[in-house]
């Protein structure tokens, strides 16, 4: 269980009552997106309802029962996040504001290029675009969404490319362990040559290229490398 220093009141309110469960504030979102993905005892700090948790008030089972139409932990939690809301202290708000903040500037800057320059963005100039867009994260919505509403405002801002390149790579095939561990999620086609190379070609977003490209000669500088 989280602990109670660490945790967050979910609060619904309902017919003139509040319901109250103590939650994990990093672990709200993957519950919400799928109650199965997260352990109940995990996401919950204590696994009582509460008028006022703070207080100590808890209503009764027939509240409850009534209430919910269940007293089931799990799906009284999921139904108080899904109707209710989350209540953020000043400081764990701007906590987790800037987290996801700082996971939507790594995925852009990881996965966009410059279109002029072939290369991707600094992570401080996308940073800087951001604050002049006035982008404001949410620290529950989705990163994939945000990410999505945060490239639209940057558009205007900075150049953004996010065609996918392709690479080819010949590598020793002594080093085939160690790269194709990185390499194979964005695999196109691959050949055993004759000498025991290995040759591959691989699509993946602009912005990871470097990184792929890197990656690779820090395992075998012999590793030929060409952008298609």
């Amino acid at each position: 269980m989280v602990s109670l220093d660490d945790a967050v009141l979910a609060r619904w309110e309902y017919g003139g009552k509040r319901y109250e469960v103590l939650v994990d504030p990093e672990l709200v979102e993957d519950f919400q997106n799928n109650t199965e993905s997260v352990d109940i005892d995990d996401l919950l700090a204590t696994d009582e309802v509460w008028h006022d948790a703070r207080g100590g008030d808890r209503p009764t089972s027939d509240a409850i029962e009534s209430t919910f139409g269940t007293d089931d932990i799990k799906q009284i939690t999921s139904m108080i996040l899904e109707k209710g809301s989350i209540q953020l202290t000043t400081s764990q708000r701007k906590e987790m504001v800037e987290q996801k903040r700082q996971l939507i500037i790594q995925h852009i800057h990881s996965t966009a290029i410059d279109p002029k320059a072939k290369t991707p963005h600094p992570k401080t100039r996308i940073e800087l675009a951001l604050e002049e867009s006035r982008f404001n994260p949410d620290p529950f919505k989705r990163i994939e969404l945000q990410v999505k509403d945060a490239i639209n405002l940057l558009k205007p801002l900075i150049p953004l490319s996010f065609e996918p390149v392709r690479i080819a790579f010949r590598i020793p095939g002594s080093a085939y362990g160690q790269t194709g561990k990185f390499l194979r999620p964005y695999l196109d086609k691959e050949e055993w040559l004759s000498n025991g190379d290995w040759a591959c070609i691989i699509e993946c977003p602009p912005g990871m290229a470097p990184n792929l490209i890197g990656k690779v000669k820090s395992v075998d500088s012999e590793a030929e490398v060409k952008e298609l």
